[in-house]
């Protein structure tokens, strides 16, 4: 199947642009702090120390969610929960960086995120086709019959008794 594979590939993707983004935001901070640039006058330390915590911020949510698409490689089940939430967000943020990474650096950036946005959907989508609903536990195995070769459930329509809803109250 596919569903492995496009998981610990959305794994390592997620690594590395967790990476990319902190050395990046680390370099900027460097840039500015040894330039000792100012915009619009702010202090140059503050935003030397805001860029660098800044890309450590963004680069844990990152390995974050790569730790969840781990987590969905290695245990061949979808995620569930705040796992599931994480990796919906970076699709969503993937999505908004890939619309000013088009204005912004070009198009070659809009296709990384693109893919990176379709391989997350795809680990997603994919998980959630598994997810069927499972076989009622009262269902017989052998088709719907009884031993004696008579319907399941007892009753003498075929199926199993149903209850009627309550009786409607008036006030």
């Amino acid at each position: 199947m596919v569903r492995r594979p496009v998981a610990w590939v959305v794994a390592v993707v997620l690594f590395a642009e967790a990476l990319g983004i902190a050395a990046v935001n680390w370099f900027l901070g460097v840039v500015v702090d040894r330039q000792d640039m100012s915009l619009a006058g702010l202090d140059p330390n503050v935003m030397s120390v805001s860029s660098k915590v800044g890309g450590l911020v963004f680069g844990a949510y990152f390995a974050l969610c790569g730790l969840v698409a781990l987590l969905v490689a290695v245990r061949d089940r979808a995620p569930a929960g705040l796992g599931r939430i994480l990796l919906i967000s970076a699709a969503v943020v993937h999505a908004l960086l890939g619309a000013l990474a088009w204005g912004l650096v070009g198009w070659t950036a809009f296709l990384f995120m693109v893919v990176v946005l379709g391989l997350i959907v795809l680990l997603l989508m994919t998980y959630d086709a598994q997810a069927t609903p499972a076989e009622p536990a009262d269902a017989a195995p052998d088709g719907g019959k009884g031993a004696d070769g008579s319907p399941a459930g007892g009753s003498a329509a075929g199926g199993s008794p149903v209850t009627p809803p309550p009786a409607p109250t008036t006030p």
